[in-house]
């Protein structure tokens, strides 16, 4: 069976599944793979160690019915010393409750039969002893803990008790799910006591290895199955007693217990090497592609870009290999559309120069007649905030340069539920979090409120977002044509309405490029990165590259392809990888039939 293991190593280390962490569209996306293959694998170890196909068994060792015996006679003598209290014979456990057969030499126990449930401690109250709460158990199947110290007194009542070589399963959701379940050792003077969350098993004297017990509580069987007996409403379920004691656990010798333990470990330790390969290997990997994708936007010429991007060709299928990879090339390709890489310019285009000067005098003249206010002028573009070099019929614009207006919108006290039909509503900040305007993120405004009219999201409209997490704070949408009506912006929400000699979709890329999340990042205020903040302000400050009108579609329409691509990238990675689950899953369910 251990070559089970050994000869899958590529489907353990290839099986791993994509945890995102937020961001979709053509936003910055924070994703993780979560080993799948090695966690499937540290399962199998578990389960095939319990069941007796990890260590061939040795026709030389005493059989576990005479292991039971032992047990039997120090419990007898534990009894009759007064040590612990004689406990009511469980039932026989049927042949419906064997869910495998057991190899030769072992047998079929409940754990209260070999050892003492729920022990309670005697000792002196100034003794000073170990505490531990659930934070200080780990989930390792080495069962550690940490410990605090305290006196006897403080804590012998209202927590549960234990002794070193004592074996603990955490008994509340979501504990029992992710494992917590220990071995008690090195505890201060060899007592303590810790979380009520807690079932406590005592071996009578030294006749089980507590770590062989702890593999079993471990186990996928043991965990599946006691989900299934949780009782108490959600959030604080917990597994009985009963079930703790009563199910049946496979016993091997105590020689054969020990031999399993240390083969679990050394297992366990391949698991480690293969875990921090990976993890070596996908550090490695994306600081390659950050580092290739950087020259890129570094380039200084034509002919500089033009090597820079043959070398990424020559390996793209190596490259581009992960979630995080493909959205660093999505972030590369905003960087290159608004740096005016992405697509050549046209000497027939009218500048941007021209351009800009259309907007001001549209401007001035919707001031005169009163359709907009005047905005506070904001400062001169300095050459500090030119980061790189502009293309021929390029300009340097803010953000404001190119609105007719923008403004705040409106949070009411709203119900928690979404509008219902064509009910008025307010706009939560996911609407526009996520890179597409997603008008179902809504709360319903109270038949007691009126609706302000002016608020009404429209199609077309630029919707940023002024606070947020650090990563998704100034993130923007464009509402789409199609967009229902009657949703109105909250007041963490600023619209700005662009000028038609504008590409809206062009302001959004630009938004989105890494040189503008650099700048939101120096300029969001906020305590924490869990909550950033901008100003409106600083949002009309954005230092935009504008190119010239038509070229301005041309890289919409380029960017769009090119996402198309990246998209369809993903989709492939994410079937060849669910392929590599099942595998690894298939192999488990083989391993265990």
């Amino acid at each position: 069976m251990v070559n089970l293991i050994t000869e899958h190593i590529d489907i353990w280390t290839a099986a791993q599944i994509q945890k995102a962490n937020g961001g979709r569209g053509r936003g910055k996306n924070s994703n993780s793979q979560s080993p799948h293959g090695i966690k499937k694998l540290r399962e199998l170890i578990l389960e095939l160690a319990v069941r007796g196909k990890l260590v061939p068994q040795n026709p030389n060792y005493e059989p576990a019915s005479e292991l039971l015996e032992k047990i039997a006679k120090e419990k007898d003598r534990l009894i009759k010393e007064g040590k612990i209290k004689k406990q009511k014979p469980l039932p026989g456990i049927g042949v419906d409750e064997k869910p495998f057969e057991l190899p030769v030499g072992w047998e079929w126990v409940r754990l209260g039969s070999i050892s003492q449930i729920s022990p309670r401690n005697e000792a002196e109250n100034n003794l000073t002893v170990s505490f531990i709460p659930m934070t200080l158990i780990s989930t390792s199947h080495t069962g550690d803990h940490g410990q605090e110290i305290k006196t006897w007194d403080e804590i012998k009542k209202g927590y549960t008790h234990f002794a070193d070589g004592d074996i603990g399963v955490a008994k509340i959701t979501p504990c029992f799910e992710n494992s917590k379940a220990v071995v008690l050792s090195g505890l201060e003077n060899g007592i303590g006591a810790g979380t009520t969350e807690l079932h406590i098993a005592r071996p009578f004297g030294t006749t089980l290895a507590p770590r062989y017990i702890l593999l079993f509580l471990k186990a996928p069987m043991f965990l599946h199955v006691g989900k299934t007996k949780m009782t108490g409403t959600a959030g604080q379920k917990r597994i009985p007693k009963e079930f703790f004691s009563e199910t049946p656990l496979p016993l091997p010798s105590l020689a054969e217990q020990h031999r399993i333990v240390a083969k679990v470990d050394e297992l366990m330790a391949l698991c480690d090497h293969l875990e921090q390969q990976q993890t070596d290997s996908d550090s490695i990997h994306q600081t390659l592609v950050e580092t290739l994708l950087a020259t890129l936007t570094g380039a200084a010429d034509q002919r500089e870009f033009i090597k820079a991007w043959q070398r990424i060709a020559n390996h793209f299928d190596t490259l581009f290999t992960t979630e995080q990879s493909i959205d660093q090339l999505k972030q590369t390709i905003l960087q290159l559309a608004i740096m005016g890489k992405l697509v050549p310019q046209d000497p027939n285009d009218e500048p941007a120069s021209v351009l800009l000067e259309k907007i001001a005098k549209e401007k001035v003249r919707l001031i005169k007649e009163g359709k907009i206010k005047k905005q506070k002028a904001l400062p001169g573009i300095s050459e500090d905030e030119k980061i790189f070099e502009l293309p021929v019929g390029w300009a340097w614009s803010r953000l404001d340069d190119l609105a007719l207006r923008s403004e705040a919108g409106w949070s009411p006290k709203c119900e928690s539920a979404p509008r219902e039909g064509e009910d008025w509503g307010v706009l939560k900040v996911s609407a526009i979090t996520w890179g597409r305007y997603n008008p179902n993120e809504n709360k319903a405004l109270p038949s007691s409120l009126e609706p302000r009219a002016e608020y009404e999201v429209m199609p077309g409209d630029f919707l940023i977002s002024r606070a947020n997490t650090s990563e998704l704070v100034a993130r923007a949408v464009v509402v789409a044509k199609d967009a229902p009506a009657r949703l109105m912006m909250s007041d963490k929400t600023i619209r700005f309405v662009f000028s038609l000699e504008v590409s809206v979709e062009f302001v959004n890329l630009a938004n989105s490029s890494l040189s503008s999340r650099d700048y939101y990042a120096r300029v969001a205020g906020g305590t924490s990165s869990s909550m950033k903040n901008v100003s409106r302000n600083q949002i009309r400050t954005l230092v935009i590259a504008l190119p010239p009108i038509l070229e301005q579609l041309r890289i919409v329409a380029k960017v769009d392809e090119l996402m198309v691509i990246c998209d369809t990238l993903k989709s492939r990675l994410n079937g060849a990888q669910t392929t590599q689950v099942q595998l690894a899953d298939a192999i488990v369910e083989q391993a265990v039939a």
